[in-house]
């Protein structure tokens, strides 16, 4: 019986009243077994995924969603050396009063596997060029950047430009908006795993949507982000904050969110092993 044919059968039981049909569990127990050996194609035991209520609109926070910025405060974020400036339900970066280095946004909770969203808009009108234009950073584990920069009509080196691993990948094309206007970034990042001896097993991943445009599809990161200079991974927790970077670019941001992942959403072998 195909699926068709069986919810129809169903549907009509359920017409009849018969409350044994209608409490049956969909799915089968006669099905070959999945690789890994746990679960019967169509397998009737196997859980049901939890129900997570979408945002109101594209790119609102789900119901599971951790909200790190909603527009009102920086409570979800550590002090900042010199505070950020909170306006217009946006938050821009601004340099150290002291002039001692960056003065970068660091989330209080630590996170491993997470999707995140945010909203960035880079200084109208711009004022310098490549690098120093609109310049920040998304770092993950405050290790693994991914970059944010003003990228429209903005000639700079390609590892370098918005959408790119830092000094890693460049991304596959380049969708910037223009100076001022808001743009998105939805993302997955995949921690590394190290072996009890330090050593790594797996390295972190990433899939980047710049404006709702693929720019990285699961690429590996080759270690903690470095300037000029080839990446090295150290073995690290299974945790870290989320960092902000203010390089001296007053970059707005609006609607920081994100979801740690659950153990189910890892890449897996047909052994079930992570890879």
């Amino acid at each position: 019986m195909n699926r068709f044919a069986w919810a129809a059968a169903i549907a009509a039981a359920m017409a009849a009243g018969s409350p044994a049909a209608a409490e049956e569990k969909p799915g089968f127990k006669d099905t070959p077994m999945l690789p890994g050996g746990k679960w019967h194609v169509h397998d009737s035991d196997r859980p049901h995924p939890v129900v997570v209520t979408p945002g109101a609109v594209p790119g609102a926070p789900p119901s599971d969603a951790i909200v790190l910025f909603g527009g009102q405060s920086l409570d979800a974020w550590q002090a900042q050396p010199t505070p950020w400036v909170v306006k217009d339900g946006a938050a821009t970066s601004v340099p150290r009063a002291d002039g001692k280095g960056e003065n970068a946004l660091v989330s209080k909770q630590s996170f491993g596997d997470v999707q995140l969203h945010l909203e960035f808009a880079s200084p109208n009108p711009p004022t310098k060029t490549s690098q120093d234009r609109g310049n920040s950073g998304i770092w993950f584990m405050q290790r693994y950047e991914v970059q944010i920069l003003d990228g429209y009509q903005n000639p700079t080196y390609a590892d370098g430009t918005v959408g790119s691993i830092y000094a890693w990948k460049p991304p596959l094309v380049n969708p910037s908006r223009k100076p001022g206007e808001w743009q998105s970034y939805d993302i997955i990042f995949e921690r590394p795993h190290f072996g009890p001896d330090g050593k790594l097993v797996r390295p972190a991943y990433v899939t980047a949507f710049l404006n709702g445009v693929l720019v990285q599809n699961r690429q590996p990161w080759l270690g903690s982000t470095v300037w000029r200079k080839v990446a090295t991974y150290e073995a690290h927790g299974d945790a870290a904050p989320i960092q902000l970077q203010d390089h001296h670019s007053p970059v707005s941001f609006r609607n920081i969110w994100v979801r740690p992942l659950p153990e189910a959403a890892a890449s897996h072998d047909f052994e079930g092993e992570v890879k």
